[in-house]
């Protein structure tokens, strides 16, 4: 799809936006080309990597990694809405063998880097990872998916409440009333259906 709108990152957890890179009829994951475009909006990966890995890719690859990056998302879409609206237990560990096998293929270390402030330099540890191939675009993904399972309460994790919206967030409201993706999207159509079901009501 030509001209995609900016992807929407209304989670407030980076899995769960990674689900949400899919909302009817957008997809943005579709191609390599929109994997790469919607992993630099998510800031999963830095733009010069980004940069290196599409001009080393062959004819192709970049599409094979969306291929599978839906895959990872359409799996881990299942594994959310079996768990979410009560606490994940330690048997959930079960379902993740492919999330940990993907985990397992990281290589992450981490280096000591001149960090640069108005005030004046300093070192601090920095953490990053080799990225060789076009495929080690999955390991920040699949990142977040691992701090989802273990950072979130699944307890509070909901799916939208709008009429066919199939977007999810964690709800950090103080009273865990959140219903609505988006207050000025699917929440002001609901208030505007349920006013025109009161004026029919008093005619």
């Amino acid at each position: 799809m030509p001209d995609k709108p900016p992807a929407l990152f209304i989670a407030d957890s980076a899995g769960l936006d990674f689900l949400n890179s899919i909302a009817t009829p957008v997809d943005w994951l579709d191609s390599g080309d929109g994997l790469v475009a919607w992993l630099a909006q998510a800031n999963l990966v830095p733009a010069q990597t980004l940069n290196a890995l599409t001009r080393q890719a062959r004819p192709g690859e970049l599409n094979k990694v969306a291929d599978q990056a839906r895959t990872l998302r359409e799996w881990f879409r299942g594994f959310v809405r079996k768990h979410m609206g009560r606490p994940l237990t330690p048997g959930a560990v079960r379902e993740l063998a492919s999330l940990n096998a993907l985990l397992e293929r990281d290589e992450m270390f981490t280096r000591v880097v001149v960090h640069q402030q108005a005030h004046g330099d300093h070192l601090e540890l920095q953490t990053t990872r080799r990225w060789r191939s076009p495929e080690s675009l999955l390991l920040p993904i699949g990142e977040a998916l691992a701090r989802c399972v273990c950072d979130e309460d699944f307890a509070s994790i909901r799916a939208c409440e709008g009429q066919s919206c199939t977007l999810i967030f964690a709800d950090r409201t103080r009273r865990r009333g959140r219903r609505w993706c988006s207050m000025a999207v699917c929440g002001n159509r609901a208030k505007q259906a349920a006013h025109r079901r009161r004026l029919k009501v008093k005619r």
